[in-house]
């Protein structure tokens, strides 16, 4: 499959490597040609500019900065019609109502993928890879205690959703169906949340019992 990357950075590196020692055609687009190529060549894939990433592949990933999206979309939206592309970003911003010496985020912006969709209303959106750091795609474990790790899928396109759930499995991980784009929004407010636990120094997964032990009553 010929996937291009818009964005050159530790996201663009760590999903695009994945993907290439896949056999995947990966093509990485930055502002800058340095960029693009240095990124490029770590992870032997091709290099050009945001627009080549655009329209390379059948699924463009968007692996840049929030405040970039619009000036990039505006850009590439038309060009972007009838592809699946999909959306790993995050709009932390610092609380500034933490406390002194605790890092901690809120969101800057509560639906990055609905707003995605609105700037290219031809593309089939989904949300996906947004809750793990790059360094988590960079290391080779993808199984933690004794569960594989799950990449929950936000998206309106079964087509285009299937694509994404066949790019996890590439990269040893599970899909998991987490309902159309609507949803996406509940995605980054959990990205949002359980970083600044991670960043605490908690285990963010101890608040979940394994699905063996979970249940509940509808009301």
């Amino acid at each position: 499959m010929r996937i291009g990357i818009i964005g050159a950075g530790a996201m663009a590196r760590a999903l695009g490597g994945g993907w290439s020692a896949a056999g995947h055609e990966v093509l990485i687009g930055a502002r800058t040609a340095a960029a693009a190529a240095e990124s490029a060549a770590s992870i032997g894939g091709r290099a050009g500019s945001i627009t080549d990433a655009a329209t390379f592949g059948d699924v463009v990933l968007l692996a840049l900065p929030v405040p970039a999206l619009s000036e990039v979309l505006h850009a590439t939206g038309e060009l972007l019609a009838g592809r699946t592309v999909v959306d790993c970003t995050n709009a932390f911003a610092p609380d500034a109502a933490a406390p002194e010496g605790a890092t901690a985020f809120v969101l800057a912006e509560d639906a990055v993928a609905e707003r995605v969709a609105a700037l290219a209303p031809g593309a089939h959106v989904v949300k996906a890879f947004n809750l793990c750091a790059a360094e988590v795609w960079q290391a080779k474990a993808r199984v933690f205690d004794e569960r594989r790790l799950a990449v929950p899928l936000c998206g309106d396109d079964e087509a285009a959703l299937r694509v994404v759930a066949g790019l996890a499995e590439d990269l040893g991980s599970r899909a998991l169906p987490a309902g159309g784009l609507h949803r996406a929004r509940y995605l980054e407010a959990m990205s949002v949340f359980t970083v600044g636990l991670w960043f605490a120094g908690h285990d963010a997964r101890a608040m979940f019992p394994p699905v063996e032990a979970a249940f509940a009553v509808v009301d």
